[in-house]
């Protein structure tokens, strides 16, 4: 019954969000700009440039694109020394694959990020991506989710039977709108997503298989009442781009 997963990156394939803030803070104190850890989170979950736009209303003497391309450069270096996969992840991304149901990157990351975390999995895991450089709508917007079936033959009519797993309430309401059965990841986010559109949440990956993300499927499908949800490892809190 399980078609398909796909995966948000930052917060629920990896552990990224400290890379991000270090390059904001360097970037801000490099230029006479004002930044803090508590601003940096609050940044989390929302596009670059929209963070370069408010590191600027805090003194930051660079522009969008400067401040843009400074942040994405840093974390880039960053992921290729090394890339920070949230506990667990690598063995359902395995799972997945031994029961050939593909996974798909949806990131709104730009593309270099997305080639580089594809090509540090374990080989064959992905079946492609959807990255910020795409010619999609970006989230929460439903186009990145429909553009990853759409790499895979699968149908808006057939989302019901794909997991989409995100952890930022922009992502959430990308996935959910696209029709997919929405997991939201909890363990690495400060953001309260709650009251979010998702089916079920998880909290790590602990105890989740391939057998978890078909159940879900399967019980949304078939009509079942309430939020499903599991337990599992909780790592450091951390928050999404």
């Amino acid at each position: 019954m399980l078609k398909a997963v796909f995966w948000d990156m930052d917060g629920t394939l990896i552990d990224s969000e400290p890379y991000w803030h270090e390059s904001e803070l360097r970037l801000a104190a490099a230029h006479g700009g004002y930044w803090d850890e508590a601003l940096a989170w609050q940044g989390s979950g929302t596009p670059v440039p929209q963070v370069a736009r408010q590191m600027i209303e805090r003194g930051t003497a660079l522009t969008v694109e400067e401040i843009s391309k400074g942040m994405v450069d840093y974390v880039a270096q960053q992921e290729r020394l090394r890339m920070p996969w949230i506990p667990g992840v690598l063995d359902v991304l395995r799972s997945l694959a031994a029961a050939r149901i593909p996974s798909v990157l949806v990131t709104t990351s730009p593309r270099n990020l997305a080639q580089n975390l594809v090509a540090q999995a374990p080989e064959g895991v992905f079946a492609g991506y959807i990255c910020g450089d795409d010619d999609v709508a970006k989230k929460p917007d439903p186009a990145p989710y429909l553009a990853a079936g759409k790499l895979l033959g699968i149908g808006a009519d057939m989302m019901p039977y794909c997991v989409a797993v995100e952890d930022s309430m922009s992502g959430l309401r990308s996935a959910a709108a696209s029709g997919a059965t929405t997991i939201a990841q909890t363990g690495y986010m400060r953001a309260d997503t709650s009251n979010g559109p998702q089916y079920a949440s998880i909290r790590g990956y602990q105890g989740v298989t391939t057998e978890t993300f078909e159940r879900f499927v399967r019980e949304r499908v078939a009509g079942a009442s309430g939020a499903a949800g599991i337990s599992g490892a909780a790592g450091a809190a951390s928050n999404p781009r």
